[in-house]
């Protein structure tokens, strides 16, 4: 009686982490070959005040609020000092250097303390998840006077 409980606890334990398995990769969108983000500005080297305007560059993808799912595009996240990348198959953390665009917004104006900080993008799908193959841009080195 207690081998068939057991034998059984294990097939259900089998059948839900494959259940979760198969559920978290169908919330990992597609990115298409060559689909590269951007900075537009600030540029690598910039010297900029506390708050300044930065433009995200995208090409071979198309921008969507989060929420919004749609083949093929993505919003923005500034990974600002991080020096070891996010999990790229969970959704993003917001915080001071996870900085969510989940409107679609394609520029926006940041705030950030004097001296030496480093600014890089991360394109997320609708639920803020990177995309299989994930859509980064190099990493840049700004001074904030």
């Amino acid at each position: 009686m207690i081998e068939k409980i057991i034998t059984k606890v294990i097939v259900l334990l089998f059948i839900t982490s494959i259940a979760s398995v198969y559920a978290d990769e169908t919330l990992i969108s597609e990115s298409p070959e060559g689909a590269k983000v951007y900075f537009i500005e600030p540029q690598n080297g910039d010297t900029v005040s506390q708050t300044f305007r930065v433009k995200f560059g995208l090409s071979g993808m198309g921008v969507a609020p989060a929420g919004v799912d749609r083949e093929h595009t993505g919003h923005h996240h500034i990974l600002v000092n991080l020096e070891e990348l996010p999990a790229m198959d969970k959704p993003l953390p917001a915080n001071d250097n996870i900085i969510h665009f989940g409107g679609g917004q394609t520029e926006a104006e940041l705030t950030l303390s004097p001296g030496k900080h480093t600014l890089q993008l991360l394109l997320g799908n609708h639920l803020h998840i990177p995309h299989n193959h994930p859509v980064i841009s190099e990493k840049i080195t700004i001074l904030v006077e």
